[in-house]
């Protein structure tokens, strides 16, 4: 008998345990549903945007961008404007040049009120192999637009302490174009 209400019990919370993480499971992706269609449309905006750069089409490109964004290169000089920003990138559009940076894997999260969303990505580039992007996007008049992006080369731990040996002598001699 006793052996009958153990087995019952453990049946019981078996069957508890189960309701529990199915309802977890359920509030999880009725959570992420709420916000599949912003995160779409900002994918659309950043595949829109690396696009744009490949064609060297600069009237989308910086269409994409917020009027007062922000876009921080690879660089630690580099954090311009979007005016700054167009400067240095109109030189190489205008002559049909841009940049090639394909996007292998992306997660976007949305804010609760589904108007700010932020993301990584990894993409790739034929001259500097893996990059890594991560930004804002505000929802500006109806419509997703880059607050900030950041464009960075991550580096294998492995070689961390070489190259950031190598950067800090770089950042500790002299200017030599003098």
């Amino acid at each position: 008998m006793m052996r009958d209400e153990h087995t019952k019990g453990l049946i019981m919370f078996q069957r508890i345990v189960c309701l529990f993480l199915l309802s977890v499971v359920l509030t999880g992706a009725a959570i992420g549903a709420d916000h599949a269609p912003e995160s779409q449309a900002v994918d659309s905006v950043l595949t829109a945007f690396h696009s744009a750069a490949a064609e060297a089409d600069a009237e989308l490109y910086f269409s994409l961008l917020t009027d007062d964004a922000i876009y921080i290169g690879t660089d630690a000089t580099e954090r311009w404007t979007k005016d700054e920003f167009k400067a240095f990138a109109e030189p190489y559009f205008s002559k049909g040049r841009g940049w090639t940076y394909t996007a292998t894997e992306r997660n976007i999260d949305v804010a609760p009120e589904g108007t700010v969303a932020w993301f990584d990505e990894i993409l790739f580039n034929e001259s500097y192999g893996v990059c890594r992007g991560t930004g804002v996007l505000v929802l500006d008049e109806g419509e997703w637009r880059i607050a900030q992006y950041h464009l960075t080369f991550p580096i294998p731990n492995e070689l961390s302490r070489e190259f950031t040996t190598r950067i800090k002598k770089l950042n500790a001699a002299p200017d030599s174009t003098n």
